[in-house]
């Protein structure tokens, strides 16, 4: 049976349509992907479970430390110089005493994370007391706080995920999908939970006088563990729970009941912690120098995010180093600087911090002229009928935002086509490098920074769940996602740092 794939070409007036659903046969002819044994799939999926066992990882955690510290080690092993490890301060949250009852029933929740936090977003301690929150609750569904009496009172809402797969084609430059699954509808109806109504919603909520809320997981499956991230631009100050969809159902029907009352226990403590970055060269000619990067921290046991991102960033530090000690080696032009990050699930400090360091204000003598981060490498899974995860054998959906020349676009969908990395599209950074938003990837501070980079991304629905367990990894396209980007840095390395970005030179 033929595989196909949809095809775009690079013009310099933009982009062309070539061909859709046309057989697969290169982009443009390459031969077979190179075989490393330090890229094997085998290798990367044993530092996955390495990773994994130390989870949770959390921020200032024990096992946090320890990934840090393994990352560091691994490194070292590599052949890597000037391994450490910088600090940065940043904050964990830690709910406890916490319960939703309506009428004396108890209603299953959990609390939504990074809720009921001081004003400033700093330490402190808070609760709801031993008599609860008692409110009356307004009930707006999927809709808008606005026009709505939510003063004193309890808002409840339906959860909206914004970014279903379909969402991100109009930035679609290049489709690998041989086996036509990118395609399929419930596919490209599934939306990852990265971006949501969650934040806008809290936010208007919180002007408005709300005293606490409850996110109704209308887009989940049947987990109230979504761990959501710190959103930096909103300190969320009130107390605020998830239930699952049909445990949603349930609470409508109680409330009702009830006179639209409803008591919020909830307990949180939230303490100044260490974040750890690690980060190890491999240098090269020049101090020109391309980043490699992933995070080794999660909150449940971060299987697939992102024990996969770092176990790929490990791979490709033991693929250079190895390189380097063969006889007759001839020392690559550009550096290569290799980086895991902490504090992805408690606002992002050590990804700020490190731009501040090496890009805004470079008080490093390495000049990062492009960015390579790799993020998730997982199996597809979808909701059905009943709420139940369904996770199956093939990928899940992945996305490479770039902002890089024209000629290393192509050489992208080449690695991409050359390495088989599956239902994966090529997507525009270019229109969000000049955004504050920037991209929903690690990546999005270094390219607001003004370095191209070469972003890869899945979006799995389970990746903020205690459901992300190591049987979601994708084992298949552990080597694919490895080869790829061994193509895309040796690529990097032979062009010019003057003509890597979109937009003729890197800013800084």
């Amino acid at each position: 049976m033929k595989s196909y794939v949809v095809r775009r070409l690079f013009v310099a007036g933009g982009l062309v349509v070539s061909a859709v659903f046309g057989p697969t046969t290169g982009v443009p002819a390459a031969d077979a992907a190179p075989s490393s044994a330090a890229l094997s799939a085998d290798r990367i999926y044993s530092s996955v479970q390495d990773l994994v066992h130390m989870a949770p990882r959390r921020t200032g955690s024990v096992g946090g430390e320890r990934a840090a510290d393994y990352v560091a080690q691994r490194f070292q092993k590599a052949g890597l110089t000037d391994v450490h490890v910088e600090r940065v301060t940043s904050y964990d949250w830690n709910p406890s005493n916490f319960g939703l009852h309506v009428g004396g029933k108890a209603i299953d929740a959990y609390p939504v994370s990074h809720s009921f936090i001081p004003a400033d977003a700093g330490a402190g301690h808070r609760s709801t007391g031993s008599t609860g929150l008692r409110a009356p609750v307004v009930d707006i569904g999927a809709g808008k706080v606005a026009g709505h009496d939510v003063r004193g009172k309890i808002v409840l809402f339906d959860l909206s995920f914004y970014l279903p797969t379909a969402g991100l084609l109009p930035l679609a430059e290049y489709i690998h999908d041989p086996d036509n699954s990118r395609f399929d509808p419930q596919t490209m109806l599934t939306a990852n939970p990265y971006l949501t109504s969650l934040e806008s919603t809290v936010r208007d909520a919180q002007r408005a006088g709300a005293v606490g809320f409850v996110g109704v997981l209308k887009d989940y499956f049947d987990s109230n563990r979504y761990h959501n991230e710190y959103y930096r631009r909103l300190a969320m100050t009130i107390p605020g729970m998830w239930v699952t969809r049909a445990d949603g159902v349930r609470l409508r029907q109680a409330l009702s009941a009830n006179a639209n009352r409803a008591r919020i226990d909830l307990t949180v403590d939230r303490r100044e912690v260490v974040g750890r970055t690690v980060v190890g060269m491999l240098a090269g000619r020049s101090r020109d120098t391309v980043m490699v990067q992933s995070h080794h921290d999660s909150i449940g046991p971060g299987a697939v995010e992102d024990a996969t991102g770092t176990a790929e960033v490990l791979a490709l530090a033991d693929h250079y180093g190895a390189q380097a000690r063969r006889p007759g080696y001839r020392q690559r032009e550009k550096s290569l600087m290799f980086v895991t990050f902490d504090t992805h699930f408690t606002g992002y400090q050590a990804h700020q911090a490190f731009v501040d360091k090496y890009i805004a204000h470079r008080r490093t003598p390495w000049r990062i002229v492009a960015n390579t981060t790799v993020e998730h490498v997982g199996k597809h899974a979808r909701t059905s009928a009943s709420g139940r995860l369904i996770t199956t054998d093939d990928p899940e959906p992945k996305g490479v935002f770039e902002n890089v020349s024209l000629g290393l676009k192509a050489a992208l969908a080449q690695a991409i086509d050359r390495n088989d990395v599956r239902a994966t599209t090529m997507l525009n950074a270019a229109p969000f490098q000049f955004s504050a938003t920037g991209i929903p990837t690690d990546a999005s501070f270094v390219l607001v920074a003004g370095v191209p980079v070469v972003s890869f991304i899945a979006g799995p629905l389970y990746m903020y769940d205690d459901a992300d367990t190591i049987d979601k990894v994708d084992r298949s396209q552990l080597a694919p996602v490895a080869g790829f980007f061994a193509d895309t840095l040796d690529r990097l390395d032979s062009t010019p740092s003057g003509s890597i970005a979109l937009t003729g030179g890197t800013t800084r």
